[in-house]
């Protein structure tokens, strides 16, 4: 018997008992479509977290207080020294370094920032003009504010995209208008563009922006000072390009050790840059990703199961039939073939199916609005592909019952 006839008995089986047929195959369609949807949105976070990050900043190298221990667990006890405005300064001193493009140290705190009865909390950044290069936010309205603003602690701010519309509802509305951060008034000169998402130090869109010098004097006096100079949280640094970031790590250790008086011992900060915070996330998300793909792979092994059964009742109901095929001349491999065949058609139709399911979960996903679920070939190819290694599988043993029958105890089977 050749494919095109098995594939034909196959099918005409199948439909001589649609229902069982149809709650047989359900498992295989609940599984792929689990398979499918599951690693679309699974690759869609990973790709919406690649995006974001690099929305950062570009080149981005962050200096943190304290040592990185094994585990990345930070030692904020045993090893730990203050980061302070005076070490950004020495980092961005032309005269010692070759790398560096732009340099921002940054404090950052939570704050209630109120506007006419209206109230909201943000995450208040203290920093220098240099931020804007820095780290890649650019004002949609009004301006990022100057050396000037920071030399005289102006009282200016900048919203994110998400702080202005929670308070004006409209972002180009938010331009001169007096805030409170605090109860501390400010004028709003700038919205920044909307980024989305979650950054390196939480949401990106719900900020307020003021000049370092500002935020020492008026919203965290006195503490931020140290014996070693202005305390900052976060020194963050622009490489000139992304080939010249190894040269420019080794350049601000130099500096920091230097500064810190560090001569045999371990660093007292962390270095780490964009590319590294990228490659953690990366890892994450494919271990979340894989995490997906299993469970939704279980839906698949149960489907596979329900295959089996109905193909060992199947061959308990055709077991005269068989008889009588054997007892006109057909081989064992004909009535494996046959029942194999039937198996693998199961699974391949509800593989079928079940592309056409993940694809709605996957468009369910989106109309979320977290992020954007991709579907690729690969993924789909994997759905499909497991989907039949599962019917192949679990339609191995009923087939191979059915072709060990003896033919004379088969034409005696009622």
């Amino acid at each position: 018997m050749n494919l095109n006839e098995s594939i034909r008995m196959s099918l005409r089986s199948l439909l001589a008992n649609k229902m069982r047929s149809a709650l047989t195959m359900l498992g295989i369609i609940i599984g792929t479509g689990a398979v499918i949807g599951l690693l679309s949105v699974g690759q869609g976070a990973q790709a919406a977290i690649t995006e974001q990050i690099q929305s950062v900043g570009s080149n981005l190298i962050f200096v943190l207080p304290g040592e990185l221990e094994q585990g990345g667990v930070r030692n904020m006890m045993r090893n730990w020294n203050p980061l302070t405005r005076e070490d950004a300064e020495a980092i961005a001193d032309p005269e010692r370094t070759t790398y560096v493009a732009a340099v921002a140290p940054v404090i950052n705190r939570s704050a209630t920032l109120t506007y006419q009865g209206e109230s909201v909390d943000v995450s208040v950044v203290a920093t220098t003009p240099e931020f804007e290069q820095v780290r890649n936010y650019r004002p949609e309205y009004g301006e990022f504010f100057t050396t000037g603003d920071e030399a005289a602690e102006s009282r200016v701010a900048l919203l994110g995209a998400q702080t202005a519309e929670d308070l004006f509802g409209q972002l180009d509305l938010a331009i001169e208008e007096t805030i409170r951060i605090n109860r501390v008034p400010f004028k709003v000169i700038g919205v920044l563009e909307g980024k989305g998402g979650m950054g390196f130090s939480g949401m990106q869109d719900s900020v307020v922006i003021v000049p370092l010098s500002t935020a020492m004097r008026r919203l965290f006096s006195g503490r931020f000072l140290s014996e070693r100079g202005q305390r900052v949280d976060i020194i963050s640094v622009s490489a000139m390009d992304e080939d010249s970031i190894d040269a420019t790590i080794e350049e601000i250790t130099w500096i920091l050790r230097e500064r810190h008086d560090i001569q045999y011992e371990e660093d007292d900060f962390t270095i780490t840059s964009q590319e590294e915070i990228l490659e953690v996330f990366d890892q994450a998300t494919n271990v979340f990703t894989i995490f997906l793909g299993a469970v939704a792979g279980i839906s698949l092994l149960v489907g596979g199961i329900g295959i089996m059964n109905i193909m060992l009742v199947s061959v308990t109901e055709r077991t005269r039939e068989i008889g009588i095929r054997k007892a006109v001349g057909a081989r064992r491999s004909d009535i494996l073939g046959q029942f194999l065949v039937e198996a693998v058609v199961l699974s391949v139709i509800g593989g079928l199916v079940g592309i056409g399911l993940g694809w709605a979960i996957a468009a369910v996903v989106n109309t979320l609005d977290a992020f954007t679920t991709y579907v690729s070939p690969q993924v789909v190819g994997l759905g499909v592909g497991f989907s039949l290694a599962v019917g192949l599988f679990f339609g191995i043993y009923p087939a191979s019952r059915a072709s060990n029958l003896n033919p004379i105890d088969a034409l005696r089977y009622e």
